[in-house]
């Protein structure tokens, strides 16, 4: 396993749709382990493929004290309520925004394994899974911004 390189905005590969994954094979496993290392390694919560220069549909979602989780085609198959988060992204390092997501969603994907798998997610599993799949159809938190002066510097020391 690697760490791999996090784009940053403003990288054209994260403005791309990423394309379905259409066979889950040995190169797609490899790929799904350093996307595991490489959100580790980074402090994340998630992270999508095309984040790390490969636009295919697959997300890794890792929360604190929890094992991280794979999801291959992942689609959003329902929304629930609304609130406000703050959120932040690795590909736009030093910052975060206060925006509105879900209180929960539903998706359908694939596990690593290829079985058809749904999830409900609450709370911080779905603010992830929402910002990730956005990240695949092209689409970074600042989207839901009215103007940069939004965005909140991070305090490093923090």
């Amino acid at each position: 396993m690697a760490a791999l390189k996090i784009r940053v905005n403003p990288d054209p590969v994260l403005r791309g749709k990423a394309k379905r994954v259409t066979s889950i094979d040995r190169s797609v496993q490899r790929l799904i382990d350093n996307m595991i290392e490489t959100l580790q390694t980074a402090s994340g919560v998630g992270l999508a493929a095309n984040q790390v220069g490969i636009p295919l549909r697959i997300i890794v979602i890792q929360v604190p004290d929890e094992d991280a989780l794979v999801f291959i085609n992942p689609e959003i198959v329902e929304k629930k309520g609304e609130r406000l988060v703050m959120e932040g992204c690795l590909s736009i390092p030093g910052y975060h925004a206060e925006i509105k997501r879900a209180e929960s969603v539903k998706i359908k994907a694939k596990n690593r394994e290829g079985k058809l798998i749904r999830k409900k997610a609450q709370d911080l599993l779905s603010q992830a899974l929402e910002h990730e799949i956005d990240h695949l159809n092209g689409v970074l938190y600042i989207d839901y911004l009215d103007s940069e002066d939004q965005l909140l510097k991070v305090d490093p020391e923090k």
